[in-house]
């Protein structure tokens, strides 16, 4: 687990919530502060959808963010900052298994609870955490070392300066 300081605020919120560069994962919850506390649960309700959407639209187990997205941003869009927001990500299934075959390292799908990125506002700044949850016990950290890398370079693919913080 790292956490990241992103040091250009405006281009990061920019990419989040008018970009499309967090489009493709999936909300595992999203909390805004302005002048309510909003929250959302992006947990997908199976009952909400026919047995046939959920398939044409491969509806998973969580909105992915490209559906959110536009919800979100109405909520902090504004002459006012918000006070704080908070958002999890996730990898979705099928881009965990990308990542695992693409870091070489000996776990498969099954193993890996979620891959998870934590984005953070509060005070005027931003820090971005990552996060591994593991289906099995094991004391072999090299899952996490090689997702904290992805994200480093998944933020430098992205053009999103940051920092690391102790």
């Amino acid at each position: 687990m790292i956490a990241l300081k992103i040091e250009d605020l405006k281009h990061f919120t920019g990419q989040l919530f008018a970009g499309e560069a967090f489009d493709h994962w999936q909300v595992r919850d999203v909390s805004v502060v302005t002048f309510n506390t909003f929250t959302i649960d992006g947990r997908i309700r199976p009952a909400y959808y026919s047995e046939e959407e959920r398939r044409e639209q491969e509806i998973g187990a969580y909105s992915l963010w490209s559906s959110l997205r536009p919800f979100c941003y109405s909520l902090i869009r504004g002459k006012r900052l918000p006070e704080s927001f908070r958002i999890t990500l996730q990898l979705a299934p099928d881009q965990t298994e990308d990542f695992l075959k693409n870091s070489g390292i000996g776990f498969t799908a099954d193993q890996i609870g979620s891959l998870c990125l934590n984005i953070r506002y509060e005070n005027r700044e931003l820090v971005c955490v990552t996060g591994l949850s593991m289906n099995i016990f094991t004391l072999d950290k090299q899952a996490e070392h090689a997702w904290d890398e992805a994200v480093r370079r998944y933020f430098k693919a992205k053009q999103i300066p940051f920092s690391e913080e102790a």
